[in-house]
């Protein structure tokens, strides 16, 4: 078994791209070498900022030999498809065998091949893959035709300490040397394995493991930010990013003037973070300290003091920007703001971001008065949620985007229920994202993406397989989330349905396409399409809970319920009833009844009319069962009891299955016949008053 080595050493990659670079490095030669028959038993990639590096162990030496035997076409067919076939085989006429067949004479190639040394196979398709090497953005320079994220300067290739000889042109061949860090250690070494490898490096101040810089960069900084009687503000992708700009980090703290502190705090730390790839560090009561923890790439025998003072004086030009435009900002109320909002376009078929907010208004308002929200203030918080889009601030930081707005309503006298609103109305983000539960602003967040959501179904934008370009998905869990943790008994439908209204308003067209499938009346094609929609995010939402989907198919679908909080109780009863022996055989008799009557309505159409006691004491006995729980079940679920209206359909087990045992359902009488049916048709109606049953699997 062998052990390979390969680096690939160039100008320093984008922190962004490396993690993603080693693994395809990782992905591409592994499923090169399993294509040549190639096993291993690990393979490892790594990365810094200059070299992405692959390690793999426990490598076969040399492919297996191979054999295989091909079949051809007849031994009678034109000479150019016998030529094709010996061409396609690697063999010449005399190599083949000819063979009888049931169905013919037919040619069979018998192709063997020795197998190749592994590190013949490396060299012909290494360079391929370091051609092709799939970066986001890739570049040439000088005079050079290869292109890659930055200019490669050498190739390390080791196989069993022995090079892998192969030529990428522009006059870079792979080799046994590397070189350490740029700064500290710039002189190169031989490499004779992957443990002298790494022993170089180290001694050359690389550290080659993202995880143990990762490690000791979070370390490093909640000391220095402990040693100060402070606490870090942990940030996991700034983190990761600081990772890959440093090759040898050394981990230093700083501090700025205390007068940047006026600045809301949000502000100052998105501008240290943005700009500089500074870390924050909070007092025990979370609020921003004037210090701030950033990694250097290098190591300094003043500790580090000049390289402090130097970024101090970058820090203080970047909060003294920051400053600035919160100062500006100030000057200006949201309102007097708005107009410039009929400048920015929100879709190039979707008008401007100021006729958006005219329909969140009045959304917002709508929804307010249905869930018993302040109605003004909902309004007043809709109409000045985008106001900050124009201001200097989330000019500069794209992220602050609401949160600014609160602060500049707070300065201009708004109420905190507005103010609080114009920050959460983008709430929640993200699966991990914190639900508003003030009422105002779970308003206008709720608003804010039902218009998003009907608007870009109208213009037929809809998420197709992984593509998603305006977060759609999120923008219907987020109201799903908006509706469940709060508690809201609200229709879903009439909320889409309004928000719809607003569009057609404001934007023009009609509300055509109306269809009537029993959501309280006649409702828009795009209503529908939405509800739909709702439907399958809430299957995927719930699915980590596990609840199936088939269960929220079987009541989502039952006679409109959009009611959110309630079809949550109706699945959590009817999946509880499931789990029992009376629920799974309760839903093979419904469906032993639902099939027959699919059958008899195929050829006679739907069974109508009343079902009698008819002749039989099965039969008997079914019908008066069904009357019984029928109004008991409907009372149920009318007070919402759905345990109870389950536990009533429970007890119809026993009248069924003594039903399907004891009658015949085709009888030879024509009217016990019908009778029976409509028995049938009774179980299927009185079932699914509760859910549909026919919906669920099983």
């Amino acid at each position: 078994m062998s052990e390979f080595l390969l680096e690939l050493f160039s100008e320093e990659i984008p922190a962004r791209m490396q993690a993603k670079a080693a693994d395809d490095l990782k992905r591409l030669v592994t499923g090169k070498l399993s294509e040549a028959g190639l096993k291993f038993d690990q393979a490892d990639s790594y990365v810094t900022p200059r070299r992405l590096c692959l390690h793999i162990a426990g490598l076969d030496s040399e492919q297996p030999d191979f054999s295989e035997e091909r079949r051809g076409p007849r031994a009678d067919a034109p000479q150019k498809a016998i030529e094709g076939f010996l061409k396609g085989a690697g063999v010449t006429r005399k190599q083949v065998e000819i063979r009888e067949e049931k169905k013919g004479t037919f040619l069979y190639a018998i192709i063997e091949r020795k197998g190749r040394k592994t590190s013949d196979v490396l060299a012909e398709f290494l360079p391929d893959v370091i051609k092709n090497f799939p970066w986001p953005k890739s570049q040439r320079w000088g005079g050079k035709s290869l292109r890659w994220v930055r200019p490669l300067h050498s190739i390390l290739c080791l196989m069993d300490g022995k090079v892998v000889n192969f030529d990428l042109g522009d006059g870079i061949k792979s080799g046994n040397q590397s070189k350490g860090h740029r700064f500290l250690a710039p002189e190169i070494f031989v490499v004779s394995s992957f443990a002298d490898y790494k022993a170089n490096l180290e001694a050359a101040n690389v550290m080659l493991n993202p995880a143990d810089r990762k490690a000791l960069i979070n370390a490093e900084a909640i000391k220095l930010a402990k040693d100060a009687g402070l606490n870090l503000l942990e940030d996991e992708g700034l983190l990761n990013e600081v990772v890959g700009l440093a090759e040898y980090p050394v981990v230093l703290m700083g501090d700025f003037d205390k007068e940047f502190l006026d600045v809301p705090q949000e502000a100052l730390t998105s501008a240290m973070k943005k700009h500089q790839k500074y870390f924050s560090v909070v007092d025990k009561n979370g609020k921003l300290a004037n210090k701030f923890i950033f990694v250097s790439n290098m190591k300094a025998e003043d500790n580090g003091a000049k390289i402090i003072d130097g970024n101090v004086r970058v820090l203080r030009a970047r909060l003294a920007d920051t400053k600035f435009f919160w100062d500006q900002d100030l000057k200006i109320k949201l309102e007097d703001r708005l107009p410039a909002l009929d400048d920015i376009i929100f879709h190039a078929k979707l008008g401007t971001v100021g006729e958006r907010v005219a329909r969140l208004v009045e959304l917002s308002g709508h929804i307010a008065g249905l869930i018993g929200a302040d109605v003004d203030q909902a309004k007043r918080a809709a109409q000045l949620c985008k106001a900050d889009l124009v201001s200097g601030m989330v000019g500069e930081f794209a992220d602050l985007q609401g949160l600014m707005g609160k602060y500049y309503a707070k300065a201009q006298g708004e109420s905190p229920e507005v103010a609080n609103a114009i920050a959460d109305h983008y709430s929640p983000k993200g699966p991990s994202d914190k639900c508003p539960s003030d009422l105002v602003s779970i308003t206008v967040a709720i608003s804010e993406k039902l218009d998003t959501l009907v608007c870009f179904f109208s213009i037929d934008e809809k998420p197709t397989g992984s593509k998603d370009p305006f977060a759609l998905r999120r923008a219907a869990l987020a109201v799903i989330r908006l509706i469940i943790e709060n508690g809201l008994r609200v229709r879903l439908t009439r909320f889409i349905e309004y928000a719809y209204s607003m569009k057609v308003k404001y934007l023009g067209g009609t509300i055509d396409g109306y269809i009537n499938p029993e959501y309280g009346g006649q409702v828009s094609k795009v209503t529908m399409e939405v509800l739909n929609f709702f439907a399958d995010r809430l299957k995927v939402h719930l699915k980590e809970q596990g609840v199936r989907h088939d269960l929220i198919t079987a009541v989502f679908v039952l006679g409109g319920e959009d009611d959110l909080v309630r079809l949550l109780a109706r699945v959590a009863a009817l999946q509880n009833f499931l789990t029992t022996n009376e629920g799974g055989n309760l839903l093979a008799g419904y469906k032993r009844a639902a099939n027959i009557l699919k059958a008899e309505e195929k050829k006679d159409g739907p069974v109508t009319g009343e079902a009698t006691a008819g002749s039989l004491p099965e039969e008997t006995e079914l019908f008066a069962r069904l009357g019984q729980v029928s109004v008991a079940t409907e009372a149920a679920v009318e007070d919402e009891k759905f345990e109870e209206a389950m536990g009533n359909l429970a007890t119809l087990r026993p009248s069924i299955d003594a039903f399907f045992d004891k009658v015949t359902v085709n009888s030879d009488d024509k009217d016990e016949r019908q009778n029976r049916l409509r028995l049938l048709a009774q179980i299927r109606t009185t079932m699914n008053s509760v859910a549909d049953f026919s919906k669920i699997e099983g």
